[in-house]
């Protein structure tokens, strides 16, 4: 499975001069946990996260303590340039999945702004990627057979099982035909494993 096949698209960004608050509202309202920060040529300036953007907002509450709780001496954080984390790790539309997610949990990060060039076109976090695991099978056998008949629309046919994810795929064997009926089963957003029961011709 490739990047592009389960990324959010269009980006939602966010400007390095943009005040903080602007920033938590942009991040809460459409319920996600980073975004790109973009500068005035389109550029990748950073990322900033809901954590980046609660560092420095709350005073300790007095009531938490006997001891009162010394004031804050520096003033929040006023704009996302100074919360936000310059060095971004990025992917393309065209690395595989498993490769985003070794980066997620190599670099502890939830999400990696995707590029084509130097454009900014989606972001992949780990919601997406649970997003396609949740799908119920039915649906994904459903996709697993669509694709196999746009190849093959006049034979051979395969019969589709899809149980936790994973597709089974029975028919007489054929052995380029089922080579290619693996590659496509294993496209299909949410597939994770494809079996080959073969039943006699």
């Amino acid at each position: 499975m490739l990047v592009r096949e389960v990324m959010s698209s269009p980006v939602i960004s966010v400007r390095p001069t943009d005040p903080v608050r602007r920033a938590i509202r942009v991040l809460y309202e459409h319920d996600i946990t980073a975004a790109p920060v973009v500068d005035d040529a389109g550029r990748l300036a950073g990322v900033v996260s809901e954590l980046d953007l609660l560092r420095g907002e709350f005073e300790p509450d007095p009531r938490a303590t006997v001891t009162p709780a010394p004031a804050a001496s520096d003033p929040p954080p006023r704009v996302v340039s100074e919360v936000m984390t310059p060095e971004v790790v990025t992917v393309t539309e065209n690395t595989d999945v498993t490769t985003a997610i070794d980066l997620m949990v190599g670099k502890r990060i939830k999400s990696l702004p995707v590029l084509r060039g130097q454009a900014i076109v989606g972001m992949v976090s780990r919601r997406d990627l649970m997003a396609m695991l949740a799908r119920p099978d039915d649906e994904l056998r459903a996709d697993v057979e669509a694709a196999l008949r746009e190849q093959y629309p006049f034979g051979p046919h395969w019969d589709v099982v899809v149980r936790d994810g994973v597709a089974e795929l029975s028919g007489p064997p054929h052995e380029h035909a089922d080579h290619i009926a693996d590659l496509l089963a294993r496209t299909v957003p949410g597939i994770v494993r494809v079996k080959h029961l073969r039943r006699s011709p």
